[in-house]
């Protein structure tokens, strides 16, 4: 007989993986966002296959990107039988805290191959001065 070794917080997640409405639980890691710099823009890359891009909104406050929308339920005509069903439907919102605050008027987004890819151009940031601290004896 083989040892295998028992993992307390894995029989966790098979609990949770194994309850009806699990999508609640696992819907971040459906929307997983990549954020990076790339010259002088700010990017966000979102996978959304599936999704009608007129059902996605982008927004930018303060120095939050804000992504939301609906992957809609189809309408079944007549009864299936699953096997499993592990795609995600309904709404989500993303909140994402931007590195850098950036130009909110000049934001675009376009979605492409089921890709969303949301341009964020820096805000000129002012050059400032070094300022010689003095020291009182």
């Amino acid at each position: 007989m083989a040892i295998v070794k028992w993992e307390p917080f894995g029989e966790f997640d098979r609990f949770f993986d194994d309850l009806p409405g699990r999508g609640l639980l696992h819907m971040g890691r459906d929307m997983a966002v990549d954020l990076y710099e790339d010259g002088n823009n700010i990017i966000a890359e979102m996978s959304v296959s599936g999704m009608d891009p007129e059902k996605i909104d982008v927004t930018v406050e303060g120095d939050y990107l804000r992504i939301c929308g609906t992957r809609e339920e189809e309408t079944e005509k007549k009864e299936k039988h699953f096997y499993s069903k592990e795609i995600q439907r309904g709404s989500f919102e993303r909140a994402l805290r931007l590195p850098e605050m950036v130009d909110a008027t000049a934001v675009e987004a376009e979605y492409e191959d089921g890709v969303l890819k949301i341009t964020m151009p820096k805000k000129g940031s002012e050059k400032r001065e070094k300022i010689k601290v003095v020291v009182k004896k």
